[in-house]
Parts: C-alpha cells; sequence; structure tokens
C-alpha cells in the first residue's frame, strides 16, 4: 500500500500554491507541519482527488488517480479543513447519509456508525440536530464520517482546531491507533499533535518540501543548536532580533529564553534537548530576508 507524489504543482491564478513536490508514503502516520498557507490544504485536496495539480502525478498503488480517481476514492477518508454539515440532520442521520454515498450496506452502516459514535463520544448526542452542536462536537462528526468505510488512505486537516484538551488527547490516542495499518496524513500547524502521533513528519514552507524524515532525525539534526539562559525583559526585544527564539517563560527573576544558534549565544547560555517546536521554527524561519 502506497501513495506516491511527482512533481507535484499546483497554481490559482498565478499564485504557485505548490511546487515540485515530491514524496511516497506507506502505512504511517505522516505529520505534515506548516504555517498557515504554506500550501498544505492544497496538497490535501489534491491528495483527495477533490483538486486537479497544475502539473505531477499522484500515484495510488501504483494507478494514476488523476486520469482515475476512483481508484482512491473508494478506500479514501477524508476530513477538510473547513467541513461543513447539514444543520438539520442529527449526527446519526449525516453519518447514514455519508455512509449512503460511500456505498455501504444498511446493517454495515448501522454497525459501523454505532461504533464510530462511542469512538467520538457523540452516544448522547447523536439525536440532536447539528445545527444546535458546538465547533468540537461539529469536529468530532467530521473525524467520524472520516473513518466510514474503514479507509486505507485516511487525511485530516486541522483535524484539533475546536477541540478541547481532553477531545485532543483522545483524538491523538486514536491516530496513533489507526496508523499501524494504513496510510494517515495530519495536517496541521500545531506542533504537539503532530510530536505525539507522527511517524514521520514533512515540513511545507511557501509550498516546498523543506524537510522530511523521522522526528528523531530532525531532533537529532538539531542537538548542541538549542540554549536556554535567564535574560532581563528589557534584554528580550533586541534577542529576538539577534536569535531565533523559539520560547520565553517568565519568572520571578527575569525571562527563561530558548533560542535557537549555531554557538553558545552568550556565557551563561546552557544546552537543552531539542523538541519539534525547535526544528519547525528553524525550518520556517526568515531573518533578514534569508530563511534560516
Amino acid at each position: 500500500m502506497s501513495i506516491e507524489t511527482r512533481n507535484l504543482s499546483k497554481a490559482y491564478k498565478g499564485v504557485q500554491a505548490l511546487t515540485d513536490f515530491s514524496m511516497t508514503l506507506t502505512p504511517g502516520i505522516l505529520g505534515l507541519l506548516g504555517p498557515n498557507g504554506a500550501g498544505k490544504s492544497t496538497l490535501m485536496r489534491m491528495l483527495a482527488t477533490i483538486t486537479r495539480p497544475t502539473a505531477g502525478t499522484i500515484l495510488w498503488n501504483g494507478r494514476d488517480v488523476v486520469k482515475d480517481p476512483e481508484a482512491l476514492r473508494s478506500v479514501l477518508g477524508y476530513l477538510p479543513q473547513d467541513f461543513g454539515v447539514y444543520p438539520n440532520l442529527s449526527a446519526q442521520e449525516f453519518l447514514e447519509y455519508m455512509a449512503a454515498i460511500k456505498g455501504m450496506s444498511g446493517a454495515q452502516a448501522r454497525r459501523e456508525i454505532s461504533d464510530l459514535l462511542d469512538l467520538v463520544n457523540l452516544r448522547d448526542a447523536a439525536r440532536r440536530p447539528l445545527g444546535g452542536y458546538s465547533g468540537g462536537m461539529r469536529q468530532r462528526v467530521g473525524i467520524a464520517q472520516a473513518l466510514l468505510n474503514d479507509p486505507q488512505l485516511l487525511i485530516v486537516d486541522e483535524p484539533t482546531v475546536g477541540l478541547d484538551p481532553e477531545e485532543r488527547v483522545r483524538f491523538r490516542n486514536l491516530l496513533s491507533d489507526l496508523g499501524s495499518e494504513r496510510i494517515v496524513i495530519l495536517s496541521t500547524h500545531i506542533v504537539s499533535d503532530v510530536e505525539s502521533t507522527a511517524t514521520d513528519i514533512a515540513i511545507i514552507h511557501k509550498g516546498h518540501l523543506k524537510a522530511r524524515a523521522r522526528p528523531e532525525q530532525l531532533l537529532k539534526q538539531m542537538d548542541g543548536s538549542v540554549w536556554e539562559w535567564m535574560a532581563t525583559s528589557e534584554e528580550l526585544p533586541a534577542l529576538k532580533k539577534r536569535f531565533l527564539v523559539s520560547g520565553t517563560i517568565r519568572r520571578m527573576d527575569g525571562v527563561e529564553v530558548r533560542a535557537v544558534s549555531a554557538e553558545r549565544p552568550c556565557p551563561q547560555a546552557r544546552p537543552v534537548t531539542p523538541n519539534l517546536e525547535d526544528v519547525y521554527l528553524t525550518m520556517v524561519a526568515q531573518r533578514q530576508g534569508e530563511q534560516a
């Protein structure tokens, strides 16, 4: 089982959203990281066969899905960033409708919908109209519809938007369980969502693939380049101009600064273990018009 992109590009009215994007995925969880506007949603929509690329090829198990999208659609689960619902339908009715679109039999659909309502913790609200749901509840309905028909390829675009901390943890655990036997693509700008689930990470910036590796490989590249030290509030603006500051914590005796630097930034700085936030910010940061 594999999905492959070859020199994938997409332009909208002369604006290049994605450029020469090539990668191959096999079962596991890919965390696709990038700032808003980086091209993540454009890539997701092309992989989900909703948008056609301007150039390039998408292969599902060797079959060209740009020419034959049905080869992928029957085994695809997709949660778009702008997922919408029919407000007058209940969650039960909406999922039954989505199951019918996917060609599921009535008995199969009822079994799966019952299990999925438990999985996303919506059993008690299953008969209520979706128009009365909170944003987090609607997002959980979206997750459930993406999982109908047990997809081999699951694409989720910013799936934890609107979820409270407990729901976010539940969703991360669910993704971890799903990733062992299928290809899961998690697109987000929330590093912690990727850090806890992804077996593989791709960082995209301005439509280009900047890095692709396992989390431990990316972290190893940053070893010896992340530092922490105490500074005063007055020093902080100047430090942010000199260094890539990845975090600050206010203390009683000043500000604890965390920054990326190839060399020790000051005598009192001590090396610390890198995290994915450091890696991500380094990959997409721009200083003096040049990518760091």
